[in-house]
């Protein structure tokens, strides 16, 4: 097992930059997903930690032991390729027991040891077959038998399942997240996709631009998003963002925008922050809700997802989805009443993007005016 702790890390290719000045500390025997777009710089992150890209600045140490210039081959990490990266001229076996044999294990140790790992992973029928032989699924398996048989101290995987068609994608998924609660060991995965980050990583850091926008759990990333990236990012569909004002209705705060009116549950002498914000709002928060609406505007599609649909919703110059069960009962066309709890309203910097915290005054007990205010997090 091992502690990885990457330290101003940064890349450039020429004079472009990469990665720019990355610090992370990733536990022993954590589950951390390094997630964002193509193009993020996470697969180069992942190669440098594995010692296949040089730094530009900074410093990767395993252990507290300081490996940036460290050899691959002497860094006590295992790497799992999108590819496979398997020898097409070798069996199953052979492919596995590869690690063993470059470090001149014996036959018999190599045998124990490549059966060992091949039943836990499912692989012991296809011991004699070659790569070619299998599936995807049993590919991406042997790839990760591969891995294992070095008990490495950490396991970098580089969007392992890509290549997966979406059933085999979702069983992985659990094999994966079973393996390592069975190893104990770290993992470090590499993913555009959210749903994998969302179900399988204790933790998630999500990359913009080569740099890190947040690093937390599943559920703080997508209940408390530290700017409009984050909150874009994740949630299918992802959160409703759109500009508004804050004005004071009466000594209470409230955001206002095309077709909205809600109050945030703070005294006017609270707004201590910006006037001119992003408000967002997840999808499921949202509900059917005409005497009470806060939000108004005109059903511009519904989507049916089977056990849900998804309603697209204009108000003025102002688009918004909301998520429910189905069937929801109104139609295209048909002007709706929505409402959202004044907790489940987020509010960010207009131009940043940078959340700005604040509660409401009844979800901490406090009572005396200005107890809760406005501040950029």
């Amino acid at each position: 097992m091992a502690r990885i702790r990457l330290d101003g890390v940064s890349k450039r290719f020429g004079t472009t930059p990469v990665v720019q000045d990355v610090n992370l500390d990733i536990a022993d025997g954590e589950f951390l997903v390094l997630l964002g777009p193509s193009g993020c710089g996470k697969s180069t992150l992942l190669r440098m930690i594995a010692g296949l890209e040089s730094l530009s600045a900074g410093r990767i140490l395993l252990d507290d032991l300081d490996v940036t210039a460290t050899p691959p081959r002497q860094r006590d990490v295992a790497m799992v390729f999108q590819s496979y990266a398997l020898y097409p001229h070798l069996t199953v076996a052979k492919n596995i027991g590869f690690p063993l044999r470059a470090r001149g294990r014996s036959r018999e140790q190599i045998r124990n040891k490549v059966t060992a790992v091949a039943a836990a992973l499912g692989l012991v029928e296809h011991l004699d077959r070659r790569p070619a032989a299998l599936s995807g699924g049993q590919r991406q398996r042997v790839a990760l038998a591969r891995a294992i048989v070095r008990e490495p101290g950490a396991f970098l995987m580089d969007e392992p399942l890509s290549n997966l068609d979406a059933a085999l994608r979702s069983a992985t998924r659990t094999e994966l997240t079973d393996l390592h609660r069975r190893l104990g060991a770290t993992f470090l995965y590499v993913t555009h996709d959210q749903v994998e980050a969302m179900t399988m990583a204790s933790r998630i850091a999500l990359l913009n631009r080569g740099r890190i926008e947040q690093v937390g759990t599943p559920s703080e990333l997508y209940d408390a998003p530290r700017s409009t990236f984050v909150a874009a990012f994740l949630g299918s569909p992802p959160m409703n963002l759109f500009d508004a004002t804050i004005v004071d209705r009466a000594g209470e705060l409230h955001v206002v925008s095309d077709g909205l009116d809600a109050p945030l549950g703070l005294p006017a002498n609270a707004a201590s922050g910006p006037r001119e914000v992003t408000v967002g709002i997840r999808p499921e928060r949202l509900h059917l809700d005409s005497p009470g609406a806060r939000l108004r505007g005109v059903v511009t599609a519904i989507e049916n997802l089977g056990g849900e649909e998804i309603m697209h919703i204009g108000a003025g110059a102002t688009n918004f989805s909301m998520r429910a069960p189905r069937p929801v009962p109104v139609r295209t066309g048909d002007t709706v009443g929505l409402h959202v709890e004044s907790r489940d309203i987020h509010l960010f910097e207009s131009g940043t993007g940078r959340r700005l915290l604040w509660r409401p005054p009844h979800e901490h007990g406090a009572s005396a005016p200005g107890a809760s205010s406005l501040s950029v997090a």
